[in-house]
């Protein structure tokens, strides 16, 4: 009796530019980004929610936009700038967004923290927040189970007033 055996397709070489280092992988072409980052480059601070881009705990900025790295592919990132949670703080100091999430006490369990300063980053570096209501709605891919959101969006306002996105 022969055995049904499957061939896998070949895996692909992809460079990921990711918190400023240039990391090659050979993976499946079918691997997402947010499954490179925590599975293959050890990345772990930025979480998998649902893996169907409905919660934003996977939220990474690419070029500076937010995306939800469980709905993109590894290899549709390559050579893209990408920043993780791990990428923010810079000689020891935290992001003035990280830094505001502390100060306003903006989480609680903390599971949705790394995607949801990631947004905040985001969404001024995107430009289309003008309001409270514009930066509840722009938010609103992420979610909070422990209900947060009063003081995340107070970090959002205060991010969009001082522009100190870097």
């Amino acid at each position: 009796m022969e055995k049904n055996t499957v061939e896998l397709p070949p895996t692909s070489s992809v460079t990921l530019r990711v918190n400023g280092l240039s990391r090659q992988l050979n993976i499946a072409p079918w691997t997402t980004l947010l499954d490179a980052l925590r599975e293959h480059l050890h990345l772990s601070g930025t979480k998998k929610g649902c893996d169907h881009g409905q919660c934003g705990a996977c939220t990474v900025l690419v070029d500076g936009k937010r995306i939800n790295s469980c709905l993109s592919l590894a290899v549709m990132q390559q050579d893209k700038k990408i920043t993780t949670i791990e990428g923010l703080a810079k000689e020891g100091e935290l992001h003035p967004v990280q830094q505001a999430f502390i100060d306003h006490d903006a989480f609680q369990c903390g599971y949705c923290t790394p995607g949801q300063i990631c947004s905040v980053i985001g969404l001024v570096n995107e430009g289309k927040a003008k309001t409270m209501d514009d930066i509840r709605d722009l938010m609103s891919g992420n979610v909070c189970r422990c209900g947060a959101y009063v003081n995340i969006v107070k970090v959002a306002q205060e991010a969009l007033e001082r522009g100190e996105i870097r």
